[in-house]
């Protein structure tokens, strides 16, 4: 079976004529990320006339956002009773309010700049066929009726899936294209975007920052971060408070059958479920199964998905595979707002859960609101600068001992293997004059090298043989078989000259 490995979106991608940063600019605000979280923080900032710009590393939507499944929706998983558990019922109610509110504004959006990308209202439902799950959906609905949110509802006759338990229900939720989506609203302040404009370093200088560029510097008074995982390490350490976890998806035509809601399960292995319609076809988008980055067995992990599309569509035909990576913080909570509060007028938004969509509009309004001077009801239930997940004790221990351990392995030997033994399409890390190298051989035989540490805490690097990539197990950087950057935290290429 011929199946592309690219993202169903990717099918909208085009090519830009955005600038490349080749000279020194001067501007009040610089945003660093062209993604979801980028562009509609831009966005917010372009409709209050503000001064900025958007830096992005390569091509703006080219990375976690084109290969999402694209849902809008304040549906986080079962993560309210949780967030009342923890953080009380106020922060439960803010977190809520400010993502129903981003459902809103997509559609506000949407219909005042007139923008064209299969934006479709739905419901959002999350499911179990584990019936012992049940009182999991209980406690959820229960907290959400406490919080006064009055949209829901339990459902247990979903028949999407066979022998499916329970479920809960969100009215009036979303789902949408998002490359469309982004190259509209990019178009709206494309003179103010630099593309292939790789951030290496950002220092502060008195009262304003510099940002070191390809081979220029732009000077601002205000820096935002939105490049997934952070690019700057200290003082924030979110490296030690977030992991990354990739997430695999399929797209398969299924034909005549359709529905219109998003779905997720509760069970392991994850699913999730939506369709869109491409050439007047119904296309399934089948994602989950997710594992840390750099961990392998891919093939697995797509069959599962094959067969969930089965399931629902015995005659469907895949069409295409993909993986992505997102960034999970420890207490389901994304980091949004002050960097850290010894670096003034330096912002972030990242660790977004696999919900960017909302919480992207959630940055957004954060952000723009701390630019303004203006109070945000919200700010303090995102506040990037917690330490309540330290309150998560054996995550914090896990993300810390991957580290350690992935460093460590630099003083093991690793046997000298002969290049003729390695099979075709085929990594591995050999030991050639007493220095590792990660080696690539292509399925003509060509040979790819690589130093095998990532440039960000120089971790072991594991090789993807579904994604022709080297991926780091410790915060997820990834690098392509010549050695480019394809994910931060990591900004220094792992070339071998």
């Amino acid at each position: 079976m011929d199946i592309n490995s690219k993202s169903i979106w990717e099918y909208e991608v085009k090519n830009t004529n955005y600038k490349i940063l080749n000279s020194d600019i001067t501007t009040d605000i610089c945003i660093i990320g062209g993604g979801i979280a980028g562009i509609n923080i831009a966005y917010k900032l372009y409709k209050n006339n503000l001064d900025f710009i958007v830096l992005e590393k390569n091509k703006i939507c080219n990375k976690t956002t084109k290969y999402s499944t694209a849902k809008i929706t304040a549906q986080h998983g079962l993560i309210y009773y949780n967030i009342k558990q923890k953080y009380g019922i106020n922060n439960a109610r803010k977190y809520l309010e400010s993502n129903l509110k981003a459902v809103e504004e997509y559609k506000e959006i949407i219909s005042n700049e007139n923008i064209d990308c299969d934006f479709e209202t739905c419901d959002s439902v999350i499911f179990t066929q584990d019936i012992n799950k049940k009182k999991d959906i209980e406690k959820e609905y229960n907290c959400l009726k406490s919080i006064g949110y009055t949209n829901v509802e339990i459902l247990d006759n979903e028949t999407i899936l066979p022998n499916i338990k329970y479920s809960i229900k969100f009215k009036n939720q979303a789902k949408f294209n998002p490359v469309k989506y982004i190259y509209a609203l990019s178009n709206l302040f494309d003179k103010r975007i630099y593309e292939y404009t790789n951030v290496k370093s950002i220092k502060r200088d008195g009262n304003k920052y510099i940002i070191y560029a390809n081979n220029s510097k732009i000077i601002c008074n205000k820096v935002i971060l939105c490049t997934h995982f952070p690019i700057k390490d200290i003082p924030g350490f979110y490296f030690f408070k977030m992991y990354q976890d990739t997430s695999y998806a399929i797209a398969a035509n299924i034909k005549n059958i359709d529905f219109k809601d998003v779905y997720l399960n509760l069970d392991n292995p994850t699913i999730s479920l939506r369709t869109t319609k491409i050439n007047n076809d119904n296309i399934l988008i089948v994602g989950g199964n997710n594992t840390k980055t750099g961990d392998t067995a891919l093939e697995e992990k797509y069959k599962f998905l094959e067969n969930v599309a089965k399931q629902i569509a015995p005659n469907c035909k895949i069409l295409d595979r993909w993986s992505t990576q997102d960034c999970m913080t420890l207490d389901q909570i994304p980091y949004i707002g002050c960097f850290s509060k010894f670096l003034p007028n330096l912002y972030i938004a990242t660790g977004f859960n696999k919900w960017g969509f909302t919480t992207s509009i959630v940055a957004s309004n954060i952000i723009l609101n701390k630019l303004l001077n203006k109070k945000n009801d919200s700010y303090n239930t995102f506040f990037a600068t917690r330490v309540h997940p330290i309150k998560n004790i054996s995550k914090l221990y896990y993300n810390i001992d991957q580290s350690i351990q992935s460093i460590l392995l630099n003083k093991f030997k690793i046997k000298k293997d002969i290049l003729d033994n390695i099979p075709n399409d085929t990594g591995r890390i050999l030991k050639v004059n007493n220095k590792k190298i990660g080696i690539y051989k292509d399925k003509n035989g060509k040979i790819f090298k690589v130093h095998p540490y990532c440039s960000h805490l120089k971790c072991v690097l594991t090789f993807n043989a579904e994604d022709k990539t080297w991926d780091c197990p410790c915060h997820g950087s990834r690098f392509d078989i010549y050695g480019n950057i394809l994910n931060s935290p990591a900004n220094i290429n792992i070339h071998i000259e």
